[in-house]
């Protein structure tokens, strides 16, 4: 009897402890570990980041409540062996499982690439590497690498075209020739046939057209001027003359801050200078956004080849089709800027 009353009292104990375990256990894989309650938190596992540094730079950034559980489960799992750099997103309330799984299969949550507002190749080397793990001097090197531009029928001139100013979505590990060609994708696509065939009725490549819409764009920030500016350009491109476009200077020599085009920066001998060399610049002088591209795609049909910036400096243009008149709206933009003493 005594010995029934001993063995009973075993099986209670055991089962509590059992139980007690089990839950225990559960907890571990089954709890709400993760500390985002809420907003989701994302979270940068760099190239060098260990298990090590991942657990605790999650437990420093209050993302992991438990550091203890988050580790066993992590080493049932083999994951201190399996890092994967990258951004990942921790939902609210998820579990160690749920979290150590994500991590485990490398479930990477895409950042986003803004692109405007950029004239030079370092500009944009820099900008579309700012969150991703490419540096930019890598990215950079293949902008300039002839052999690997011409796998493309692109060159060092050109390339710029291809960068569509938008907003992208890539993964943090992406490479640097994954992403390139991944805006070259992003190019194709912005080309469809419509765009090709007003391009041609134009007589000109897409690559010319974005040489053509960068200087629209950097003529004027009013998107509803830009079609007549392209349409005065192009009215000049079918007359043979020089474009004589003052931002073409600017970008020849370098010097963004000059405000006032004189007549010796115009003598600089660079195949930028439109007031040297005819046709388009070899390339295109900044990004042209889609407004800049669509304004040289549907330009305004007019008769003028002559602009001059507004007196008022409200950043418009008086347009015109005869040299006299030209020279009238080009002095009283002369006038104005003595009058604010601005002489470069």
């Amino acid at each position: 009897m005594k010995k029934r009353k001993l063995l009973l009292l075993g099986m209670v104990v055991f089962s509590v402890l059992l139980t007690s375990f089990s839950f225990y256990f559960y907890q571990l894989f089954y709890g709400k570990n993760i500390l985002t309650q809420t907003e989701d938190r994302v979270f940068l596992i760099d190239n060098d980041d260990t298990f090590d540094s991942v657990r605790n730079h999650l437990y420093d950034e209050r993302i992991i409540e438990d550091a203890v559980s988050f580790s066993f489960v992590s080493k049932i799992l083999d994951y201190p062996e399996l890092v994967k750099p990258g951004v990942y997103r921790f939902k609210k309330q998820m579990t160690n499982l749920e979290a150590v799984r994500m991590l485990r299969s490398g479930e990477q949550f895409p950042v986003r690439i803004t692109l405007n507002n950029i004239r030079l190749k370092e500009e944009l080397s820099k900008k579309i590497t700012a969150s991703i793990g490419i540096a930019s001097d890598a990215f950079l090197y293949l902008l300039e690498d002839e052999s690997f531009l011409a796998n493309y029928e692109l060159t060092p001139d050109n390339v710029l075209s291809i960068f569509i100013p938008n907003t992208y979505q890539v993964y943090w590990t992406i490479s640097a020739k994954a992403l390139f060609e991944r805006m070259l994708q992003e190019y194709n696509a912005f080309w469809n046939e419509e765009r090709k065939q007003k391009a041609e009725a134009l007589g000109l490549s897409p690559l010319e057209v974005s040489a053509l819409a960068a200087i629209v764009q950097e003529e004027s920030i009013m998107g509803e001027e830009r079609p007549t500016i392209a349409g005065l350009y192009l009215n000049r491109l079918e007359k043979d003359m020089l474009l004589q476009a003052d931002p073409t200077v600017k970008y020849a020599m370098g010097d963004f801050s000059i405000t006032r085009v004189l007549t010796k920066y115009t003598q600089v001998d660079n195949p930028y200078n439109t007031y040297k060399y005819k046709g388009l610049p070899p390339g295109p002088i900044s990004l042209p956004s889609i407004n800049a591209l669509e304004a040289v795609l549907n330009p305004e049909e007019h008769g003028y080849i002559y602009m001059c910036a507004k007196e008022d400096f409200s950043g418009y243009h008086r347009f015109a089709e005869t040299w006299t008149e030209h020279n009238r709206n080009a002095r009283l933009f002369q006038r104005a800027l003595n009058n604010r003493k601005i002489y470069r």
